[in-house]
């Protein structure tokens, strides 16, 4: 299934809210900010380009790293993505910033 996962699954949901379902089952309410496309990282003989995509938390959270499950339109729930944790940065301590590498 995450062979299909293609940026456009993403795009939809940008600006929008949704639910991270954690390693431990628990789920987490999340706000999409960011999708990056890299073509130039492209493999050759692959139909996906690759992409990043980027969000937080909407309350606090304790988690950093592990492969979740999220709802995607045209897919229904995909799981075994690996999330990790980025740093705040400027942003609110408080809250998780994630990201996701699809290559």
């Amino acid at each position: 299934m995450l062979q299909q996962v293609q940026s456009q699954h993403f795009r939809v949901l940008l600006g929008k809210t949704g639910t991270l379902r954690l390693p431990d089952g628990s789920e987490l309410p999340i706000h999409i900010d960011t999708l990056e496309e890299t073509p130039r990282s492209q493999l050759p003989n692959s139909e996906r380009v690759p992409f990043s995509v980027e969000f937080n938390s909407l309350q606090p959270t304790g988690f950093v790293d592990g492969l979740c499950a999220l709802e995607l339109p045209e897919l229904g729930r995909v799981e075994d993505i690996f999330v990790s944790r980025v740093p705040a940065m400027g942003r609110d301590p408080q809250l998780g910033y994630f990201y996701i590498a699809f290559n």
